[in-house]
């Protein structure tokens, strides 16, 4: 988690309080739709980062916990609210194994973006399952597993006189597990990596049945008008068009039994 901690800064003016327009225009509005109605829940951020999404549902009145491994991440979030007034708690240790954490506390556990940034995921959805009372829920967006294989995947993009352009997408290596660096453009002068992990999808199905937990709805985010509009001024003709024909987020649901 290293990585992270070296760009905690970066990342938290990067979201702010509303989320950049990846997570604000693309994926937030899914994700916040499967987790519902947050007033008098108790509710787990895992992976919280600089906390926007823990804020925003405690001023909806759930009482929220907010973990993350960094510990930078952790301080950017709690100066968002130094007074504490929306009465996030606020733990800075590793998903899998969140000790400080009581068995079935919480109603909802989420995960915005970081199940796959954890390499030991599946211990990861062990202590969430351990977390969650029955009946209780693990909400979670991820890259898509089908569709955003890192650099296994690419768009390629064919402009046909007087015709809209057709997107296509690329994409090879999906049935392997691994992992890749991530390039982030977090200063002029250099670039910064972090390690994110490819698993497909039946691995997802797998890790969540042992675990003890039943998927119960798969989301496939669709691009709003602010993402296509946005991203055309800024890349171009092509991009965000295609995210209209292939989705690259998946959000998943799963029940604890």
């Amino acid at each position: 988690m290293k990585d992270w901690e070296e760009i905690a800064d970066w990342y938290n003016e990067k979201q702010g309080d509303t989320g950049d327009l990846w997570h604000r225009a693309l994926i937030d509005p899914v994700l916040l739709r499967v987790v519902g109605t947050s007033r008098g829940k108790e509710i787990l951020d895992l992976g919280c980062g600089n906390g926007y999404l823990s804020r925003k549902l405690a001023r909806s009145g759930a009482k929220v916990t907010a973990v993350d491994s960094s510990q930078r991440m952790i301080r950017n979030a709690r100066a968002h609210d130094p007074n504490g007034s929306l009465g996030i708690s606020y733990v800075c240790c590793d998903a899998r194994r969140m000790a400080v954490i009581p068995s079935s506390k919480f109603d909802l556990v989420f995960g915005n973006m970081s199940l796959m940034d954890i390499g030991d995921a599946e211990g990861a959805v062990k202590e969430v399952s351990r977390v969650l009372r029955s009946g209780g829920r693990f909400v979670a967006s991820i890259s898509h597993p089908c569709f955003d294989v890192m650099s296994n995947s690419r768009w390629i993009a064919e402009k046909r006189m007087g015709s809209p352009p057709v997107v296509y997408r690329q994409v090879t290596g999906y049935r392997k597990s691994f992992s890749e660096k991530v390039p982030w453009n977090s200063s002029q002068n250099r670039k910064s990596y972090t390690e994110s992990y490819h698993r497909p999808l039946n691995w997802y199905a797998r890790v969540f049945r042992n675990c003890g937990m039943a998927i119960t709805k798969l989301e496939e985010p669709a691009p709003t008008r602010e993402f296509i509009e946005e991203e055309q001024k800024e890349q171009g003709d092509f991009d965000g068009v295609g995210f209209l024909e292939v989705p690259l987020h998946l959000v998943i649901e799963a029940v604890k039994l």
